[in-house]
């Protein structure tokens, strides 16, 4: 649980065009509120945390807050980006936009690869959340670092034998408290986040 923040992989970054402003309100109406609830953030050290993606509408493709923009109280279209191609065996990614992609773009990535049914994803931190979900509801293997291969063929193992396309939520055990929520748009992925964090918080 170390290098919080920090892109891990290889990021093939093209600078371009931002995103659609559309897009971008399209994720704030969650990405905001995220924010205010203190779930997407940055922490004692200066590192940011937490970020959200929808799928683009050219297959095969997601758009996803930029890195290091937890801190942030509102983001715009220049920090988002567009990931385009990604390797999960090879750790790499290639992003086009005015930012790159987020530490955890890869894990992203694999959702995305493991079930078509999803398009959108939230990942935030909270610690009382995480310790009291881990093991509750699908959870990686703790020896999986976030932002690798291994954390990446974790999580298609959870939707393999955990059944967690029905779930729709899930714990990194080797990221401090992370979770992961996802859902067929943006209101599913962030009402099932709800949903467990007033109840248990």
């Amino acid at each position: 649980m170390i290098d919080e923040g920090y892109i891990k992989y290889q990021c093939n970054w093209v600078v371009s065009d931002p995103v659609s402003v559309q897009d971008a309100q399209e994720l704030n109406r969650w990405r905001n509120q995220l924010y205010r609830l203190g779930l997407i953030g940055e922490d004692e050290d200066g590192i940011s945390f937490g970020n959200i993606s929808m799928r683009h509408s050219v297959p095969g493709q997601f758009i996803v807050s930029g890195t290091q923009t937890g801190h942030l109280s509102s983001l715009s279209e220049q920090h988002y980006t567009r990931v385009v191609d990604f390797d999960l065996e090879q750790n790499c990614l290639s992003c086009e936009g005015g930012i790159k992609a987020s530490s955890e773009s890869l894990t992203h990535a694999a959702v995305y690869e493991a079930s078509s049914s999803v398009n959108a994803i939230i990942h935030v931190h909270n610690l009382e959340l995480w310790k009291r979900l881990m093991y509750q509801v699908p959870t990686t293997s703790p020896d999986c670092a976030y932002g690798t291969p291994e954390m990446a063929k974790d999580i298609i193992r959870l939707f393999q034998q955990e059944n967690l396309i029905e779930k729709k939520i899930l714990v990194m055990s080797g990221h401090e408290a992370g979770i992961i929520t996802f859902g067929e748009n943006l209101d599913a992925a962030g009402k099932m986040l709800m949903r467990y964090f007033h109840f248990e918080v």
